[in-house]
C-alpha cells in the first residue's frame, strides 16, 4: 500500500518492534472538526478498527501502532479529508464504510463514491451513492436500457432509480417518467376498501410518492402529474400500452407473476429505459405462485442490453439496526433451508 503523500513516517529504530509512528497534517479547524467527529467519535472508530493510537497535535495528528494498522488509518484519513476538501461532510457511517474498504483491501475510496452527485433534492441535499453496490447500480442505469436491481430493504433501490429517472427527464433524454408496482393484496380486498379506484390503489403506491416528494417537492410533482410528465399507476394499468420515450420503474417486482413480468417487459418502446427493483426475501404472492422476478433471472441472463445488479446487507443505508436485522434473517433463512433439506 502506497504511503499517503501528506504523512510523515517516524520509524521505530528497534527492529524487534512493529511499532510505526506517522504524522498526518490537517489544514483547517473545519477539517479537524469533520475528521475527529462529534466528541472524537471518528478518532475512536479508527483507533478501535486498526489498533492504533491517534493523538491531536498542532496542525494534525500523530498515529502510532503496527505498521499495517497505521497504513490503513492513514489511508482512511486521506480519504475522509478528500471528502471534506471537496465540500462534503462526514458521518460516523461514512467513516465506518471507509474503514471497511481499507480492511478489505478495496482500492475504491469513499471520496470517489461521494463525488458522484446523481441529483439534488428540492431542499438542496445532494443524492450520491453511499456504497460500492449503489455505485454499480447507478452506473448500470446510465449504461443499459433495462436494469434489474435485486436486494434487501434499505439499499436505496427505488430512491436511486427515481433520482436517475429525474436526471434523464431534466436532461430531456426522456419525455416522461412512469412508476408502477403490483397491487398485491394483504388481507383486504380492494373492492371492500373505501373510496374510488385511485383512492383504493394509492396505499400501494405511497412509497413511490414519498421518493418523488423528497426529490422534486409536492408542487412540482403535482404540476408534472397534471401534464402527464409523471405517471404513477398500478401494474395492471400497463397492459396493452407501448411506452415510448419514457423512463419506467417497476417497484416491488418480487410480487409480479410470470405473466405480469412478461407483460411489463414487452411494454418498453423506442427511446425508453426501464428499471425493475425487488427483494426476493419479501414475496407476498399467494402460496403456489412463482415470482416473476425470481424467474426472469434465468430467462434473461446474458441478454445484451440488460444488466442485473445485486445489492446486499453491505449496501443498507438506513439505521444500523436494519443492516443487523437483514443479516439475522439471512442467517435464519439459510439455517431453515438446510434443516428442511436434511428432513427430505
Amino acid at each position: 500500500m502506497a504511503k499517503p503523500s501528506s504523512a510523515r513516517f517516524l520509524e521505530d529504530t528497534d527492529t524487534s518492534s512493529v511499532v510505526s509512528t506517522a504524522i498526518f497534517e490537517i489544514g483547517s479547524a473545519r477539517e479537524a472538526q469533520e475528521l475527529f467527529g462529534k466528541q472524537d467519535e471518528i478518532v475512536r472508530l479508527l483507533e478501535n478498527a486498526f489498533d492504533v493510537s491517534i493523538i491531536a497535535r498542532d496542525g494534525g495528528v500523530v498515529i502510532s501502532g503496527g505498521r499495517r494498522g497505521t497504513d490503513m488509518a492513514l489511508r482512511v484519513l486521506e480519504d475522509l479529508r478528500a471528502v471534506v476538501r471537496s465540500g462534503g461532510s462526514i458521518s460516523a457511517r461514512d467513516a465506518k464504510y471507509a474503514i471497511s474498504l481499507a480492511k478489505d483491501g478495496d482500492p475504491s475510496s469513499l471520496h470517489e463514491l461521494l463525488s458522484d452527485v446523481v441529483q439534488v433534492t428540492v431542499r438542496g441535499r445532494q443524492i450520491r451513492p453511499k456504497t460500492l453496490g449503489q455505485k454499480r447500480y447507478i452506473d448500470a442505469m446510465r449504461r443499459s436500457s433495462l436494469v434489474f436491481a435485486i436486494g434487501p430493504a434499505g439499499t436505496g433501490k427505488t430512491y436511486l432509480a427515481m433520482a436517475v429517472a429525474i436526471g434523464y427527464l431534466k436532461a430531456k433524454e426522456v419525455s416522461r417518467i412512469v412508476l408502477t408496482r403490483p397491487a398485491v393484496e394483504a388481507g383486504e380486498k380492494l373492492g371492500f376498501l373505501p373510496g374510488d379506484l385511485q383512492e383504493k390503489v394509492n396505499p400501494y403506491l405511497r412509497p413511490l410518492y414519498d421518493a418523488i416528494f423528497d426529490i422534486l417537492g409536492v408542487d412540482v410533482f403535482q404540476k408534472y402529474m397534471e401534464r402527464g410528465i409523471i405517471e404513477v399507476a398500478p401494474l395492471a394499468y400497463m397492459r396493452g400500452r407501448t411506452l415510448d420515450d419514457s423512463f419506467i420503474i417497476l417497484d416491488e417486482a418480487q410480487n409480479t407473476t410470470h405473466e405480469q413480468m412478461k407483460m411489463f417487459l414487452t411494454r418498453l418502446g423506442f427511446s425508453s429505459r426501464a428499471v425493475v427493483t425487488g427483494d426476493l426475501t419479501q414475496i407476498d404472492l399467494p402460496k403456489g405462485q412463482y415470482s416473476g422476478l425470481a424467474e426472469v433471472q434465468a430467462i434473461l441472463k446474458g441478454t445484451e442490453g440488460i444488466e442485473f445488479v445485486y445489492l446486499t446487507d453491505q449496501d443498507v443505508i438506513r439505521h444500523e439496526l436494519v443492516q443487523r436485522i437483514v443479516r439475522a434473517y439471512e442467517r435464519f433463512e439459510r439455517s431453515r433451508a438446510l434443516t428442511e433439506e436434511g428432513s427430505h
